[in-house]
């Protein structure tokens, strides 16, 4: 089960803090997190199958991330989920009228749930759900159901644990993740990542790899203050 924790607007100096595990086929080729070439205002992993992301921050001071829908896999989809991630850190569009975008294409997608935010708004929509919802202040769990599903409610408990009464370092976060981490040969939690946003833009993103037998790799670490 993919994973993320989210608060938002939760401390005063970080507008945003997200803890997620992207759990995939092992086999599937992507990139571990980093600037990109051909988009240089996006910072995220990348998906060399086709060609998206599943999470990242852009310079600009966009955030965005997606899972899939559990058993919502549809032959007929014939965009690829990790797109809509993508364009918006590349666009300029505001979340609510990038979502409702969105929302009228959602049958072009295998299901899914995104979450987008920007300095000011946080939205989560699901091709599985009703209408795009703006989300208030708060904290969040997204697994691969329905956002705040009963599954990641102990997740979400712990999570919101470790804002008080000081924000979580780093380490507390990957700790937090790994314990939701899967483990095994074809399947499992592929990489970690950590991101701050505070409020004056400063950007904090870690990314930590892991292999198949689950041993963790390299920790990348991104730092930048936003434009946004």
């Amino acid at each position: 089960m993919c994973l993320i924790l989210l608060a938002w607007r939760v401390r005063p100096e970080d507008r945003l803090i997200v803890a997620a595990n992207r759990d995939e086929f092992h086999a599937r080729p992507a990139q571990p997190a980093g600037f990109w070439h051909d988009a240089p205002e996006i910072l995220a992993g990348r998906d060399l199958q086709a060609g998206g992301t599943w999470l990242g921050v852009s310079r600009s001071g966009r955030f965005a991330a997606v899972t899939n829908y559990r058993g919502g896999r549809e032959p007929s989809a014939t965009r690829s989920r990790g797109e809509l991630v993508a364009r918006f850190l590349a666009g300029a569009a505001p979340p609510d009228a990038y979502v409702a975008e969105v929302a009228e294409r959602r049958g072009a997608y295998s299901g899914f749930n995104l979450l987008i935010a920007d300095d000011r708004e946080l939205w989560w929509l699901s091709n599985r759900d009703g209408a795009p919802r703006r989300l208030a202040p708060g904290v969040y769990a997204l697994g691969n159901v329905l956002l705040d599903s009963p599954e990641v409610a102990d997740a979400k408990a712990r999570f919101a644990q470790t804002l008080q009464p000081h924000a979580p370092s780093p380490e507390t976060l990957f700790g937090l993740l790994d314990e939701a981490r899967i483990v095994s040969a074809d399947y499992g939690t592929r990489c970690a990542t950590v991101l701050f946003v505070g409020a004056s833009g400063r950007t904090r993103f870690a990314e930590r790899a892991y292999d198949a037998a689950g041993a963790a790799g390299d920790t990348l670490y991104f730092e930048f203050t936003s434009r946004g």
